[in-house]
């Protein structure tokens, strides 16, 4: 028998299956040192700055990530809504990015030259991979652990905040209510999409979205260690 293509009332929301199939994830994710350091101060700045130059990088290709998002998207408010998120990630790049590298002695042009790191790569292929190939329900699942982890974090912290003021204000941006509230729509979009899908299709973007959320804690752990290519 073919499974029912019809909504399943019985069924918890989407979102709270994502969060729940990621829960150790988010714990290991705060738990983490470059975490932790940002919170305490004791974060190296060079640590920090290469989170800074890899995430410029990361954010160009989430920016396509989102367009195609948009594209894909069945109504035509998450069409304006995902285009503008697609906007804003070039210019988070361009504006908040270019401040934190003067801040640490550098520019934004400069961190353009330096090289996507191994991680990043990894991520961003991913990325592209899956919202280019797959549906709109699997592109959003990829796509959203950067929304709604970033801005957890982001909230978690908000409340110790950080004695370093380019910390705190790296903080700031994610815990701001802006921010909050782009990430509720995310997910209440998530949740939409996630009722009208059939278990099937719940099931392979939960996959997804484990996979990114996989990747955002190494995205972290690679700044921590400094990554580099190894050939």
């Amino acid at each position: 028998m073919s499974e029912p293509t019809f909504p399943h009332a019985n069924r918890q929301p989407f979102s709270e299956e994502l969060w729940d199939a990621i829960g150790p994830i988010y714990q290991a994710i705060l738990a983490h040192p470059f975490i932790t350091g940002l919170v305490d101060g004791a974060l190296p700045r060079d640590a920090f700055r290469h989170f800074v130059v890899q995430d410029s990088h990361y954010l160009r290709d989430y920016a396509r990530a989102l367009a195609i998002c948009a594209a894909k998207a069945p109504a035509e408010g998450d069409v304006r809504a995902f285009a503008g998120d697609a906007v804003g990630a070039i210019a988070a790049e361009q504006q908040m990015h270019g401040a934190f590298m003067a801040d640490l002695g550098g520019s934004a042009e400069q961190a353009a030259t330096l090289p996507v790191g191994p991680t990043t790569r990894a991520y961003s292929s991913y990325l592209l991979a899956t919202v280019y190939g797959g549906s709109f329900l699997d592109g959003l699942a990829a796509v959203l652990p950067c929304y709604w982890i970033y801005a957890r974090v982001g909230e978690a912290l908000l409340e110790r905040s950080s004695p370093d003021p380019l910390y705190r204000r790296w903080i700031a941006t994610y815990g701001d209510e802006a921010f909050q509230s782009v990430v509720r729509r995310v997910v209440a979009l998530a949740d939409r999409a996630g009722d009208e899908a059939t278990d099937a299709q719940r099931s392979r973007a939960r996959e997804h979205f484990i996979t990114t959320s996989r990747y955002e804690w190494m995205f972290w752990n690679a700044a921590w260690q400094q990554e580099s290519w190894p050939i």
